[in-house]
């Protein structure tokens, strides 16, 4: 059959240099199909079936389309227990639901939405409903085409329009500029190296900064544009590692001349990398580069068995001042101190201590029965799993298995074993029995005699 269509043309046609582009909305009624069929013809003649955004849509399909007595069949159904537009195969978020009052209902196979549409009561709400029933169809041609907006965005539908939805860090109509971040300053005895994929200082511009020798940078090494105008850090600087009382000289002749001879140091917790001792020669030159204080390195620790670790490194990995503090997972419970610190020595103030797992109380045998343990973390800890079994003749009478659980408590209490009932006895006529409790060697005796 042929679709019937509506283009709303006064209000929700947007004008674009080079031509119109419009959502258009159609319908059709005649004959009303399932859900299924509904949107097989909606993608056939259109783009989909319509799977409403905002309230400005609902209210506009509502004046837009007339009454039908079926109702009309909307771009929502149910997949795995949540609400989904056909449009965006997500969730449909519950603040963009209109359901009618007491609707979504919990009737089995009501997993498709119907919107209802000049109804006298709860008019353009929704009812979820069986998917095979016969309603209309509501179906749109989309506004979006491949060229609408840059690569750097989504194209979203919106009523006779569509809107660019930039992706982090760009903006414009179509979304085809990217965010710029401040220009900085070339640093001071330093250099920098930049990539700029989307022009200087743009969005993911990156720059690496270098100091000359005898200077060291004070700061992130790397700085990168972000999305929000912001770089990712501050601007570094080149800070002399042979000043103050880090060097010190002597200048038998005159400042840094011949025979100028300067000796370095460095701080706690900071060893010289390069000679201590650096002379001005006959030629003019230092007889070996100025050397520079790095941090003192500890051993490189490693996460504890059943546990992790995470470090603050001021001064690098595991160096002079790196403080790693130490948690366990679930079930487990720390043995020693938490945390540890490089110290100016090079050494750490503690051993990363052992994640032990955490103890259930001992657990006995029932009377007339046997438990038998696996017991993966040591015995009666977490994770440890309990099986009771009874004695011939005897039945469990409870839950066979218990585990130690990360709360150090059983999963459940250890079951009684119970002697097996038999058959009642009655005394035989002129006779009378006798019955001992319960052992190996347990007998019956009968008694038989005539009375007079």
């Amino acid at each position: 059959h042929t679709p019937n269509t509506f283009l709303h043309q006064s209000t929700f046609i947007l004008l674009r240099k080079g031509g119109v582009q419009a959502w258009t909305y159609n319908y059709s009624t005649g004959p009303n199909q399932n859900w299924y069929e509904a949107r097989k013809w909606c993608q056939k003649f259109f783009t989909d079936m319509v799977a409403i955004q905002n309230q400005e849509e609902t209210n506009f399909l509502n004046d837009l389309l007339p009454f039908n007595q079926k109702y009309y069949w909307i771009g929502v159904h149910r997949v795995a227990g949540l609400w989904t537009s056909v449009n965006t195969s997500q969730s449909v978020p519950e603040e963009a639901q209109n359901w009618a009052s007491a609707e979504p209902d919990t009737i089995p196979r009501q997993d498709c939405v119907e919107i209802y549409i000049k109804r006298a009561r709860d008019t353009a709400k929704w009812n979820n409903e069986n998917c095979n029933k016969l309603k209309g169809a509501v179906c749109y041609t989309a506004s979006c085409k491949h060229e609408s907006c840059s690569a750097h965005a989504d194209c979203v539908e919106s009523i006779g329009s569509h809107i660019c939805k930039c992706h982090p860090g760009f903006r414009g109509l179509r979304c085809e500029e990217a965010i710029t971040c401040k220009p900085f300053p070339h640093p001071d005895q330093g250099s920098l190296r930049c990539s700029n994929p989307y022009g200087s200082n743009h969005l993911n511009s990156s720059c690496h900064f270098l100091c000359e020798v005898g200077f060291r940078l004070i700061g992130a090494p790397q700085l990168i544009c972000q999305a929000n105008g912001l770089w990712n850090h501050p601007v570094p600087l080149c800070q002399g590692t042979a000043t103050g009382n880090h060097m010190n000289c002597s200048h038998p002749i005159a400042a840094f001349s011949y025979n100028s001879t300067c000796e370095f140091s460095c701080d706690e917790g900071y060893e010289l990398i390069g000679q201590n001792q650096i002379i001005c020669d006959r030629t003019g030159q230092w007889t070996a580069t100025v050397p520079v204080c790095t941090a003192k390195k500890c051993t490189p620790i490693s996460s504890p068995s059943h546990g992790s670790i995470s470090c603050s490194d001021p001064n690098g990995s595991f160096s002079f001042a790196s403080v790693c503090t130490s948690t366990c997972d679930e079930g487990f419970l720390l043995n020693g101190t938490s945390s540890t610190e490089c110290t100016s020595m090079g050494m750490w103030t503690t051993d990363i201590p052992p994640c032990l797992a955490k103890k259930c109380p001992t657990l006995n045998s029932p009377a007339h029965g046997a438990i038998i343990c696996s017991d993966p973390h040591g015995e009666f800890s977490f994770g440890s799993r309990c099986t009771t079994t009874c004695d011939e003749g005897f039945i469990l009478n409870g839950t066979a298995v218990t585990e130690c659980t990360a709360m150090s408590n059983w999963s459940t209490d250890i079951p009684h074993c119970l002697a097996k009932k038999c058959p009642t006895l009655n005394s035989p006529a002129h006779g009378s029995i006798i019955c001992t409790p319960y052992s190996r060697a347990s007998y019956l005796r009968v008694t038989l005699g005539i009375l007079p």
